[in-house]
Order: C-alpha cells, then sequence, then structure tokens
C-alpha cells in the first residue's frame, strides 16, 4: 500500500486586505490510491471505504455521482489530458461519518507514474463541488493559474483569480494558494504535512491528536466568519454553481 498515506501538518489562511486576518490550525489529511482503496478496507480496522467506521472515504462525498475513475477520465478527456496511471486524492477523511473537504487536490499519472494533471476539487458550505483540471509540465514544484469560476466564500467576490503552488506528496506535502482580487493580492492559503505511513496505530494517533477534526473544520469556517464580519469585511451574495460558467 505504498501510495496511500497520512499527512500531518497546518493549514494557514492569511488575507491581507481590506483587513489583515490570520489563522493557523493543526490538521491530517489521508493520500488514498484509488485502487488501494478495497486492501486498505481490508486491511486497516480503523479505516473503512463505502460504509461506516471510525475513519472512512466514501465515493459520493467526491465527484459527481459516478464512479470516481470514470469521473476523472471524462474530466481528463475534455481537458485534452492524457494520464490513465495511478489516481490519488489528498482530503480529510469522514470522522465518525462527518467531513467537509474544502478542497480535495487528486493526483493523476501516467502509466509511467509521471504527474500530467491536478484536479482542483472545491466545496462551498452550500453542497457544491466545482473542479479546476489543469496539465503538469512539471512536478518538481507544479505551478496554476486560473480564473475563479464557483462561489466558495460569502467575503470574496467573483473578480478573483488563483495561483496555485504544489510540491507533490513524497516524504512531505505542500499546497499554497495566492488569491487576487480585482487584480490585487487579497489571501494567502496553505496546507503543509509530512508523511506517515498508513497504519491502524497511526490512525488512532491521528484521532486521539484530532478528535472530531472533521466537525472542527467546519466550526473553524464559521468561527472565522464572525471574525470577519466583526471586522467590517463585505459579503456577497451566494451564487448557485447552476449559475456559474464553467472554467475555461
Amino acid at each position: 500500500m505504498a501510495n496511500s498515506a497520512l499527512y500531518e501538518g497546518w493549514v494557514m489562511h492569511r488575507r491581507v486586505r481590506p483587513r489583515y486576518h490570520r489563522f493557523k490550525y493543526r490538521v491530517f489529511a489521508m493520500l488514498l490510491d484509488l485502487d488501494e482503496l478495497p486492501g486498505l478496507d481490508k486491511r486497516l480496522s480503523l479505516f473503512s471505504w463505502n460504509r461506516r467506521g471510525l475513519l472512512s472515504f466514501h465515493d459520493r462525498d467526491h465527484g459527481d455521482g459516478r464512479d470516481l475513475k470514470l469521473w476523472l477520465d471524462d474530466l481528463l478527456a475534455r481537458a485534452g489530458i492524457s494520464a490513465d496511471g495511478t489516481r490519488q486524492v489528498l482530503c480529510y477523511p469522514r470522522i465518525l461519518g462527518y467531513v467537509f473537504n474544502p478542497l480535495s487536490v487528486w493526483f493523476c499519472r501516467d502509466a509511467a507514474g509521471a504527474l500530467k494533471a491536478v484536479v482542483y476539487e472545491v466545496h462551498n458550505t452550500y453542497g457544491e463541488r466545482h473542479a479546476y483540471v489543469l496539465p503538469v509540465e512539471d512536478e518538481t514544484l507544479v505551478r496554476h493559474g486560473c480564473a475563479k469560476a464557483f462561489y466558495v466564500s460569502p467575503f470574496l467576490s467573483r473578480d478573483c483569480s488563483y495561483q496555485f503552488r504544489i510540491r507533490p506528496p513524497g516524504s512531505d506535502v505542500a499546497i499554497a494558494i495566492h488569491q487576487d482580487e480585482a487584480g490585487l493580492p487579497v489571501l494567502n492559503a496553505s496546507f503543509a504535512g509530512a508523511r506517515r505511513a498508513l497504519s491502524d496505530g497511526a490512525l488512532l494517533r491521528m484521532l486521539f491528536a484530532y478528535p472530531l477534526m472533521t466537525v472542527k473544520v467546519v466550526l473553524a469556517i464559521h468561527f472565522e466568519a464572525v471574525r470577519l464580519m466583526l471586522k467590517g469585511i463585505r459579503r456577497h451574495p451566494h451564487a448557485p454553481k447552476a449559475l456559474v460558467a464553467p472554467a475555461e
């Protein structure tokens, strides 16, 4: 099960205008190879796939309702990207049946193991999802840029763009997102974590170190929203995904 692992580290957000706002939390994420899920489900007592468990991964928490490999195949084909090898996702697991993933990052490789695409699957608190599918030219340090095409935070407008920087999963992983609004820097967000072997012992340590982490993620989102409102940050109304034009 060499492709699947745990990553323990920090999530950081830093807003630079119109008011300074920063927070930082310790979290852990799972890197899961889709081909390894059946074996992980059998081997690990504390992890389950598409069924109840202390920690679990459910296909329906991602994609569009189809088999996840078919969903990814379709996304890649429409983007003109050939990546017929392993598919891994870096995300939070369900803990006691609950999860919210602000961002799930999919790493799509070819048969030789070269990283060919990254899919940034963004989730908002309205139950909507959007996937940004971008090719990889140099996997040493992945660099991507795209226009915002999906409502995420009520404190940021549609007039935004993203710059992604990724150090792909290895002994560690790092994901940084720099966001501009109306052409000016507004927000930096990042996750950096160190790799841990995926075992029942490691999962038990994560449960003790981060109890109810996925609930805390949502509570933190609302707590930070209150702090932003108290700082007078303007709110923008929700634009349903059906009304948002797809990314180029």
